[in-house]
C-alpha cells in the first residue's frame, strides 16, 4: 500500500516543506515544521497548468485607479461605543476580523454583547461555538441580557466544529454578522491534521472568508494567543484577515483595553477601554478620571499624559526602588518595555545623577494598561528617581504629570500632541506638568519634579 504523500508545515510562517528541516527555510524559527497529510489537490496536482489556464479563459485586463469606482459599502454598528472605535466606525460587511486575547479576558462576552446589539438593531445574526454548548452560551447570555444586552438572548447559535457544516448554515442563514468561537475549534473532513494544526486554521480561515467575501456577512473569528502573548497560529492567519483586534488586561482586574494590530479600513492608534463587571462588559468613557482618582500621593508614582490613538489618557505610573540580594539586581516592569527601562535607567544614572545599579526596580502601569509609546519614558524616570530619593514629586497638593521622550544623551524630546496632553492634564487639575518644553534636560525635568531636594552631579 503507497504510503500517504505528506508535508512538512511551519507553525510560524506556514511554509510547506517536502522533507522536514530543523530550521525552517520561510522565517528562519527552529523545530516550527510539523508533518501533516496534503491536501487532495495537492496530491492529485501536476502539471496540466497550461490546460487549467487555458481553460480558465482570457487573462485579466489591469485597470488605471482612477478608473475604479470604490464601494462605499455602510457600516454595522456593534452598539459598543469602544469596538465601533477602534474598528474604524463598525464591522464592515464581508469582512474578516481576528480578535485575539488571553483565556478568560473577555473575548466571548465582548463577541456576544456585538451580536446582542446587532440583533436589537434588526441584523441578522449567528454565533458559531466550537468550545462551548449551546447551554453554557445560553447562560452567559442570561447574564448580559440582565445587564445592558437585553437581546443576547435571540442571538441564533450553532455549536459545531466540522468546517462544511458551519459554511453550510453561513450560505443558508447568510446573517450580515457572525462569530466564530474559536477558529482554533474548527477542522474540514479533508484535509489532514487536528483542529488547531497549522493547514486546519489556513484551511478553516480560507473556506470562511469565501463565504463572508461571496455573500457580504461580516465575520468576527476568536482566536488563541501563545504564552508570550502572540496570536497563536501561522502567520498567514493574519494576512489573510481584514482585521486584527488584541484584547488585554489581566483576568485578576477589571480594566481590559481593545487594540488594532492591522485594520484595512481605519486607523491602527485607536484603543478602546473596558471595565468587567457582573454584567458583562462597561464602556470606560473616561478612563482618564477613573486613573487619576485611584493616583496615590507617595514617592514613587506619577501621572503619565500618554495618547492613544486620537485620545489622550492620563495613566498613573508606579516604582519601587529597593536594595538588592542578587547579582545582577533584578528589572520587573508590568504595562512597560523591560528594554526601554534599561536605557532609562542607564540615562538616569549617567546624565541625572539617580544611580540604581545596585537596587532591584520594579515599575507599574496601574490598571493593566499597556504603555508602548516613548512619550512615557519621562514618567518612568520620574517614577524611578521618587522612589530612590523617597519624596514625593511636586509635594502634597496634587500629582506631577509628565510626558516626554528621554535621549541617551540626556536630553527631551518632543512627542506628538503636546497641547492635547497640556489640556487633559488641566481639566483634571493637574496644574505642574513636566514636559520637554519646559525641561529641555533630564535632569532639569528631575529637578522641578523633585523639587528642593539635591540631585548628585
Amino acid at each position: 500500500m503507497p504510503r500517504p504523500m505528506t508535508v512538512h508545515v511551519c507553525s510560524q510562517c506556514g511554509q510547506a516543506e517536502a522533507r522536514w528541516h530543523g530550521q525552517c527555510p520561510g522565517c528562519g524559527a527552529w523545530n516550527t515544521l510539523v508533518e501533516e497529510r496534503a491536501p487532495a489537490a495537492a496530491r492529485g496536482a501536476g502539471g496540466g497548468g497550461r490546460a487549467r489556464r487555458a481553460a480558465a479563459g482570457p487573462a485579466a485586463r489591469p485597470v488605471p485607479l482612477r478608473e475604479v469606482r470604490p464601494e462605499r459599502a455602510p457600516r454595522l454598528p456593534t452598539g459598543i461605543g469602544e469596538l465601533d472605535r477602534v474598528l474604524g466606525g463598525g464591522l464592515v460587511p464581508g469582512s474578516l476580523v481576528l480578535l485575539g486575547g488571553s483565556p478568560g479576558i473577555g473575548k466571548s462576552t465582548l463577541t456576544n454583547m456585538a451580536l446582542g446589539h446587532l440583533s436589537a438593531a434588526g441584523h441578522d445574526t449567528l454565533y458559531v461555538s466550537g468550545e462551548e454548548s449551546a447551554a453554557q452560551i445560553r447562560l452567559r447570555a442570561e447574564r448580559l441580557a440582565r445587564g445592558a444586552v437585553p437581546a443576547a438572548l435571540d442571538v441564533p447559535v450553532l455549536a459545531e466544529t466540522d468546517l462544511d457544516a458551519v459554511c453550510a448554515v453561513l450560505e443558508a442563514q447568510r446573517p450580515a454578522a457572525c462569530v466564530v468561537d474559536s477558529v482554533q475549534t474548527l477542522s474540514g473532513g479533508d484535509l489532514g491534521g487536528t483542529p488547531g494544526s497549522v493547514g486546519q486554521v489556513r484551511e478553516v480561515a480560507t473556506r470562511i472568508l469565501e463565504v463572508a467575501k461571496r455573500q457580504g456577512t461580516a465575520v468576527l473569528l476568536v482566536g488563541h494567543v501563545t504564552k508570550e502573548g502572540a496570536l497563536a497560529g501561522p502567520r498567514v492567519l493574519e494576512h489573510l484577515v481584514d482585521c486584527v483586534l488584541q484584547f488585554e488586561g489581566e483576568r485578576e482586574r477589571t480594566y481590559r483595553t481593545l487594540r488594532a494590530h492591522k485594520n484595512r479600513f481605519g486607523a491602527t492608534s485607536e484603543v478602546g477601554v473596558f471595565e468587567m463587571r457582573e454584567g458583562g462588559l462597561v464602556e470606560v468613557l473616561d478612563a482618564s478620571a477613573r486613573f487619576v482618582a485611584e493616583a496615590t500621593r507617595a514617592p514613587g508614582s506619577v501621572v503619565l499624559a500618554s495618547m492613544e490613538g486620537s485620545r489622550p489618557l492620563l495613566v498613573e505610573v508606579q516604582a519601587l526602588v529597593s536594595p538588592s540580594e542578587l547579582v545582577p539586581p533584578r528589572r520587573v516592569c508590568t504595562g512597560y518595555d523591560r528594554n526601554r527601562l534599561a536605557l532609562v535607567l542607564a540615562v538616569l544614572g549617567r546624565h541625572a545623577g539617580v544611580g540604581v545599579g545596585g537596587a532591584d526596580v520594579f515599575v507599574n502601569v496601574v490598571g493593566g494598561v499597556r504603555i508602548d509609546e516613548p512619550g512615557a519614558d519621562l514618567a518612568v524616570a520620574l517614577a524611578v528617581a521618587s522612589a530612590t530619593r523617597a519624596v514625593v514629586c511636586g509635594g502634597e497638593d496634587a500629582p506631577v504629570a509628565c510626558f516626554g521622550e528621554v535621549g541617551l544623551t540626556g536630553e527631551l524630546r518632543s512627542v506628538a500632541h503636546p497641547e492635547r496632553r497640556l489640556a487633559e492634564a488641566a481639566k483634571f487639575g493637574l496644574a505642574q506638568v513636566v514636559s520637554p518644553e519646559g525641561c529641555p534636560t533630564l535632569r532639569a525635568a528631575v529637578r522641578a519634579a523633585l523639587g528642593a531636594v539635591r540631585v548628585a552631579a
